[in-house]
């Protein structure tokens, strides 16, 4: 069985930025092809507030989110743009977890914002934190407005055609996964470039 898990970083819910990881999770869910896919989500908002503010690695609270994050084969992050930037909860999350936990997953971020200047802001400010964190393959990011975004049925055909596009990427690189070790993302290649 293929596990994705669905990591959302904002600390407001409802938010554009969580429909939008519903909108992947239904889209998911209705993949005819791939019946056997068990998708799990964690809102790093219901996490307990002192771990994340302290640093509390070896919290109990924090082994179910950890073992989620370990057994999945994709992970799809999201997190809303302030200030050029992904959320400092979700950092704090990031930051709990052990260096290498990405390892074999094939990560696919999802950001959100009021304004368009972000659309890039997610690849280069969490791209380095995945890498830190042993991600290999990490797939462009897929950006909508706030705007953009409705509920889990009706969003912008734009943004509906770009993340069915993107979550198919990810389907084709889990079943990919075995054939291709130490697979770098197009992104990364380009991080990686020797001038």
């Amino acid at each position: 069985m293929t596990r994705i898990l669905l990591i959302g970083g904002s600390p407001l819910h409802p938010c554009p930025n969580h429909t939008f990881l519903d909108y992947a999770k239904y889209l998911l869910e209705n993949q005819s092809q791939f019946s056997k896919i068990k998708i799990d989500t964690l809102l790093v908002r219901n996490l307990l507030a002192e771990d994340l503010a302290f640093g509390r690695y070896s919290s109990p609270a924090l082994f179910y989110p950890k073992k989620l994050v370990e057994d999945a084969d994709a992970i799809i992050i999201g997190s809303p743009i302030f200030k050029s930037a992904y959320t400092g909860l979700l950092k704090s999350f990031l930051d709990l977890l052990p260096i290498g936990i990405f390892a074999n997953k094939v990560i696919l971020p999802l950001a959100t914002s009021q304004i368009i200047a972000h659309a890039s802001a997610l690849d280069s400010s969490l791209t380095p934190v995945l890498i830190d964190l042993g991600a290999t393959q990490i797939l462009p990011s897929v950006f909508a407005l706030d705007n953009q975004l409705q509920d889990a049925e009706h969003s912008n055909l734009e943004i509906a055609i770009r993340l069915q596009a993107a979550l198919q990427d990810l389907l084709q690189a889990i079943a990919n996964k075995g054939n291709k070790p130490n697979n770098l993302s197009p992104l990364l290649d380009k991080i990686y470039a020797v001038h």
